[in-house]
């Protein structure tokens, strides 16, 4: 099976300028402590967040080796026969895990069922687990697939990688917000993440009107962390000049993304930006986003270097887990 990946990062800067969006190399933060070369990495951050609310980043760390066999267990899941995906169907999952057939979710008001599947992994709690048993929202045992040897396996060893990356990404924005790069810790610890991998059919010749892949949202969380293949189809909304500019696949990068809880956090400064999918391409189109959440204990209210003198914050303070629970309402409701 063929992922329909490459794993080789760009190599020039000229490659990064073609881009819409920044990107940005942090092999400074897994491979240096001086607070200098985190500072620059911030001021990229920074930047980035404000302006956009989207970049790419490369020189991560997570093994090209391991993003190919997500890619390839994703691709041999979706292929499986619809009666072996209902055996996992979210539907028998009270924590939100497992399988999600096409145009259940409607992400974007007014607009048609999104065209895509998917399927949910989280972090596996066992259901005896005292967090289980109180009721904590999105918090419990996986379901996985049978017949499909090693999909158990590689889904947890990339989930564990893609935490880790996001912790990585929360202490440097921490730096990019003038604030230390434990600031968040309490927000880090026992921090929820969903993996989510996704199936999108090609756009049919005549699509219901406004008919998507994936409707314009904004994520719900901290922050995203997306791999997509080479077909292209995401897209990011541009608020200043008022279009959508593409996010093309770039090898060896992720796609990262702030999302609403971050926003509340910065009053609003870094952008929690609208994006769909829409896949023109005549092709199957895989992608997998880890949306990292983050403790659902923890109170997210307006960062002191994010109120300037006489300013008042935007939003009310909000626990994630409540926050969470809001915005699955919305699009499930």
């Amino acid at each position: 099976m063929n992922s329909g990946i490459s794993t080789t990062a760009p190599s020039t800067p000229a490659a990064a300028r073609q881009l819409g969006i920044p990107l940005i190399d942090i092999r400074a933060l897994r491979e240096s402590e001086d607070p200098a070369h985190w500072q620059e990495v911030g001021a990229a951050l920074r930047s980035a967040c404000e302006q956009q609310g989207f970049f790419y980043v490369c020189n991560h760390g997570v093994p090209p080796a391991l993003i190919e066999q997500v890619f390839h267990f994703t691709e041999a899941f979706f292929d499986e026969p619809m009666s072996a995906k209902l055996r996992v169907d979210k539907t028998h999952s009270p924590c939100n895990r497992g399988y999600e057939p096409l145009r259940a979710q409607t992400l974007e008001a007014g607009a048609p069922p999104d065209l895509k599947e998917s399927f949910y992994i989280g972090e596996e709690v066992a259901a005896d687990d005292a967090r289980v048993l109180a009721g904590r929202f999105n918090t419990g045992p996986n379901q996985w697939p049978a017949g499909l040897p090693g999909f158990h396996e590689v889904m947890s060893a990339y989930f564990a990688e893609a935490h880790a990356l996001g912790t990585l990404l929360v202490r440097a924005l921490a730096v990019s917000l003038s604030l230390p790069p434990e600031h968040f810790e309490g927000y880090l610890q026992d921090a929820a993440a969903t993996l989510r991998l996704l199936h999108y059919p090609p756009q049919p010749p005549n699509p219901s009107p406004g008919e998507k892949g994936c409707g314009e949202h904004t994520d719900f969380g901290g922050i995203t962390l997306l791999l997509q293949d080479e077909t292209g189809g995401l897209q990011v909304r541009d608020a200043q000049q008022q279009r959508w500019i593409d996010a093309p696949p770039v090898p060896g990068t992720y796609v990262v993304n702030i999302g609403d809880l971050f926003a509340r956090w910065t009053n609003g400064r870094y952008q929690s930006t609208l994006h769909r999918v829409i896949n023109a391409s005549g092709r199957e189109r895989h992608s997998v986003p880890y949306f990292f959440t983050g403790n659902p204990a923890h109170r997210v209210e307006c960062l002191p270097t994010c109120l300037a003198a006489g300013e008042s914050p935007r939003f009310q303070p909000v626990t994630v887990e409540a926050h969470l629970r809001e915005c699955y309402r919305r699009t499930y409701g």
